[in-house]
């Protein structure tokens, strides 16, 4: 038989053991979150125009690639 005072102690050293490092890992995130400098609205804005400006270039490039080329097979074919 297991003694059960043992048993006890055990899972509540343990017990508050992994409290003890919940609470630090939630401590250090907030630390390092009060770190974290968000963008403003304007960077966001900023930011989201020169991306949407960079996907429509590359994606009226790439169709006139693609033009370019089923035209040409089209001629190749015929």
């Amino acid at each position: 038989m297991v003694n059960e005072p043992i048993l006890k102690e055990f899972y509540s050293k343990n017990m508050e053991f992994k409290v003890s490092k919940i609470k630090s890992y939630y401590s250090s995130v907030k630390d390092e979150l009060a770190k974290v400098i968000f963008p403003i609205k304007q960077q966001v804005r900023s930011a989201y125009l020169s991306v949407f400006v960079v996907v429509t270039v590359i994606t009226l490039f790439l169709a006139l690639i693609d033009s370019i080329m089923s035209l040409s097979l089209s001629a190749i074919m015929n």
